[in-house]
């Protein structure tokens, strides 16, 4: 019996940027992260990309990408992000797929996905052939050949998919085995029901298509191996792993058979801390044993085609018992951490998004076919643009797809109904009704996305669809009795992160008194010229009165804003923005305020604002974007956190004996003196790890200091700074790495981090050395007996190998 497995990986993450910046805001629960993107690829994206394997002694004795011997699929969503945000994982991904290329007889191991997650057999046939069609585009554009496979939302199936996917060329796509319905050997007539045990998953089958001449292939998983991987301790352990897998072969059968496993990703280390390094061990086990041989789907289909024919079991999908109502009904499926809520809410969430779809077609349809030949293909289209949105691409997308030669306006139009409907796709991406409440995070990302199709309809069309659309939405009860329905949620949450040119401007203003912008600068997607300005500064008190071109970078749209913003101490920003009907009304603004701030009136400078800008729109703090809002307000507290710091510095230096001595008395240390000294060694730990050449001795102290008195220590917070630090200094070392200090200063600062009483990060360093010791290593070696520098070079190489644990042979 020819053994062969595959270990496919389902690595995605729903969209979590603001659909109006089209960029993640700070996510607090993520911290110290600034985001659960940053957190989770710092779990799972990256330590796959560079898995360890250890040796009997717990050493690295190799380093390896997962990506490269496993099957895997990607978010196109997730992978926009990374290219961005993890350039280097990104890359290595990439990489992966080429090297699988290379190693399963011209096969790449990634596969494609249904766009943005949407559950295909709910959405209509336009949104599921753009969905196919986009996910695709994505994926030739990143991995440079066409997908062989394409991962269904959800395992989420339908026959109209299929038929799409096979149409535009998918070979296969991976289900459950228990979403077989029938199969049959291929020529024979018979039909055999699959019982509740589910299909056999060792072979590949042939889905013939009905009303076409099509078929496709599906790889049905294994599912109690792929159950014990996901949700018991398989990966506690990677040999016990290899021999789980082995364990899924039919002795009794001599026919070539594939164990084959499909999880979300995300287990590999997000999930499960190090189930990167099982998956790494498992695959290397299983090769050195030669257990089996090491496959993915495209390799095995050419290998061993399928023999039987089978039907699917529709409207099934992996993570619901009960078909595909998770996403749009009450069904029962729901995280387990709320016992006692209700899922009511999902039909009318569901209805209401149809509800504003639909209703948009008609008013799409008439409006596109203004400026383009085929509106729908337009849109299929429009992936080039979403991949690349410089001028040029964008001018070639009206090239192809004009009706006529576009104005500057009829291409601002076309821009916004091309992401009308970007928007109103995501708006149904599968996590908006997943967990347990309207109100949970991932159903405020999908109703941003609705809020945008509203705004860009009503831009375009004068459409007022909100007030019905929110009627439907007020059915959508939340479980949590103060958050009313799905309509207080949207008035509460959505409306009010929502974003025109004039609040960008407001947010450039009040920014620019606390940061340095050149006449053009960016703020996410938006380009910033600034075409005049005039300030004036007494003591802490700013005041800047200005003119700016505001240009989306998504829509072309552009508007010029006057503001005025004052500054008066503290979290006091007023800002007033608008157009102002005419060059003498900008010049009195100019001119009363810069008056009324000169005589330090600054009510009246307020007052002028209110005046001048009555029909624009008054801004403060709140109404700026999140991460600048928190810089800002960072660089105000920065003087009042100086003295704070300065008070408690104080305060525990001065008592600190007599902390010690009620501590040695083993009497309750007084709150006040605990907070002091919390702050204190905490604030002060911090500054140390942020200083590449730290000093030891003193850091040694606050350690001993925070131990003696019991202070907890914010051990998230410090690991993530000296790991960041060392980040640093690792990509100092791989630009220079015969600088004997650096290698000195490194060896110093690892020392430090494995002494501390937290874990700290060393995956960038290590990776660091371990290339270093195949490239740079045998060099240095080589002239070691003529040369004391290499000498010398060598010793602190192999010291800092053995402060992280990296086997360096011999």
């Amino acid at each position: 019996m020819e053994k062969f497995i595959c270990i496919h990986g389902h690595f995605y993450q729903p969209p979590r940027e603001n659909p109006w910046l089209e960029a993640i805001e700070v996510q607090d629960p993520a911290y110290p992260y600034h985001d659960w993107n940053e957190k989770i690829s710092f779990e799972c994206y990256a330590p796959n990309a560079a898995a360890r394997i250890l040796n009997g002694k717990g050493w690295i004795k190799k380093i390896f990408n997962n990506y490269s011997r496993i099957s895997f699929n990607f978010g196109p969503t997730l992978l926009d992000w990374m290219e961005s945000n993890e350039p280097e994982v990104y890359e290595a991904i990439i990489q992966a797929d080429q090297a699988s290329i290379k190693h399963f007889s011209g096969h790449g191991s990634a596969m494609a996905q249904a766009y943005n997650h949407m559950i295909m057999p709910l959405a209509n046939h336009r949104d599921k052939y753009t969905q196919v069609v986009w996910g695709i585009r994505d994926f030739e554009a990143r991995f440079g050949r066409s997908p062989e496979g394409m991962w269904l939302p959800e395992t989420a199936v339908d026959l109209e998919t299929l038929d799409i996917m096979a149409e535009l060329g998918i070979r296969f796509t991976i289900l459950s085995q228990y979403q077989a319905g029938r199969f049959r050997k291929l020529g024979t007539e018979g039909w055999i029901e699959v019982g509740a045990e589910g299909i056999d998953s060792t072979m590949p089958y042939r889905l013939n298509l009905p009303g076409s001449n099509r078929h496709i292939n599906i790889f049905f998983y294994n599912g109690p191996i792929s159950q014990a991987v996901a949700f018991e301790n398989l990966l506690t352990n990677g040999e016990l792993f290899a021999h789980r897998l082995a364990g899924g072969f039919n002795e009794s059968k001599e026919r070539p058979q594939l164990v084959h496993i499909a999880t979300d990703g995300e287990t590999y280390g997000h999930h499960h801390r190090h189930g990167e390094m099982a998956l790494a061990y498992a695959l290397d086990y299983i090769e050195t044993h030669k257990i089996a041989r090491i496959t993915n789907y495209g390799e095995y289909l050419d290998l061993h085609p399928p023999t039987h024919g089978v039907e699917i079991k529709e409207l099934t999908a992996w993570s619901c018992a009960h078909g595909v109502e998770r996403w749009q009904n009450n069904c029962g499926c729901h995280s387990g951490l709320k016992p006692g809520w209700n899922q009511a809410w999902r039909a009318p969430l569901r209805h209401s998004l149809n509800w504003l779809r639909n209703n948009l077609t008609p008013l799409y349809e008439k409006d596109a076919r203004r400026y383009l030949k085929d509106p729908w293909t337009a849109r299929n289209e429009y992936i080039k643009v979403i991949l690349n949105r410089s001028p040029q691409n964008i001018d070639q997308f009206f090239n192809n797809h004009a009706a006529h030669r576009l104005n500057e306006s009829e291409q601002i139009a076309v821009l916004k109904l091309m992401e009308m409907q970007r928007n109103a796709m995501l708006m149904f991406t599968s996590c908006g009704w997943f967990f347990d409440d309207i109100s949970g995070i991932e159903t405020i990302q999908i109703l941003q996305y609705a809020r945008r199709v509203i705004q860009l309809a009503e831009e375009l069309f004068g459409a007022g669809l909100e007030k019905d659309f929110l009627e439907i939405l007020s059915q959508a009860k939340s479980n949590r009795s103060e958050l009313g329905n799905g309509s207080d949620i949207y008035k509460k949450y959505i409306k009010p992160s929502m974003v025109d040119l004039p609040k960008v401007g407001a947010h450039y203003a009040i920014s620019s008194l606390f940061a340095k912008y050149g006449k053009q600068t960016q703020i996410f997607c938006y380009n910033i010229d600034q075409l005049e300005k005039q300030a004036a500064i007494t003591g802490e008190a700013k005041l800047e009165v200005g003119r700016a071109r505001i240009t989306s970078q998504i829509t072309r749209e552009s508007a010029t804003v006057c503001y005025g913003v004052v500054y008066f101490g503290y979290h006091n920003v007023i800002c007033g923005v608008g157009a102002l009907a005419n060059e003498n009304l900008y010049r009195e603004l100019k001119q009363e305020t810069t008056a009324a701030f000169n005589r330090a009136d600054l009510p009246e400078v307020i007052r002028l604002l209110d005046f001048y800008f009555e029909d624009g729109v008054i801004y403060s703090l709140k109404e700026i974007f999140k991460d600048q809002q928190r810089n800002i307000l960072d660089i105000i507290l920065n003087s009042t956190l100086d003295e704070v710091e300065a008070d408690y510095r104080k305060i525990y230096e001065h008592h600190a004996f007599l902390m010690r001595f009620l501590k040695d008395m083993g009497t309750p240390l007084p709150h006040a003196l605990i907070c002091a000294a919390d702050f204190h060694l905490n604030n002060s730990l911090r500054r140390s790890f942020i200083n590449e050449t730290p000093d030891l001795e003193y850091i040694t102290g606050l350690l001993k200091e925070a131990k003696e008195l019991e202070i907890s220590l914010d051990n998230d917070g410090l690991s993530y700074i000296l790991a960041k630090t060392m980040e640093r200094l690792a990509a100092h070392w791989l630009k220079n790495p015969m600088d004997l200090n650096l290698l000195k200063n490194l060896d110093l600062i690892t020392g430090l981090a494995r002494s501390l009483p937290f874990e700290v990060d060393l995956w960038k360093m290590q990776n660091v050395y371990y290339g270093l010791l195949q490239t740079i290593y045998p060099v240095q070696a080589k002239k070691a007996k003529e040369n004391a520098d290499a000498r010398e070079w060598l010793e602190h190489f192999s010291a800092l190998g053995d402060k992280l644990k990296v086997y360096q042979g011999g």
